[in-house]
């Protein structure tokens, strides 16, 4: 199983290690770049789990936060992710 996935909270490396076998070397550079803090522009083939790759962080820090108790926030946007329509 990739070591990315170690980054993750259980919830969803249990949720992730159900429905798939194990994470694609473009979700596995991808993850880590992102918990590194780094910019990251995920680059790669269709079919190589690229939009897995972003969703997948923003929901687990999403829920992470949720999780809190007593979490104070900002309102406003916390996550935004672009895609396309279409390939293009």
């Amino acid at each position: 199983m990739g070591a990315a996935l170690d980054l993750f909270s259980p919830a969803t490396r249990a949720w992730f290690t159900g429905a798939f076998a194990a994470p694609t070397p473009v979700q596995e550079a991808a993850w880590t770049a992102i918990a590194r803090g780094d910019h990251s522009l995920v680059v790669a083939p269709t079919g190589s789990g690229k939009t897995l790759a972003a969703f997948l962080w923003s929901i687990d820090r999403l829920h992470r936060e949720d999780a809190e108790p007593h979490a104070e926030r900002e309102p406003g946007v916390r996550v935004l992710y672009v895609s396309p329509l279409k390939a293009l």
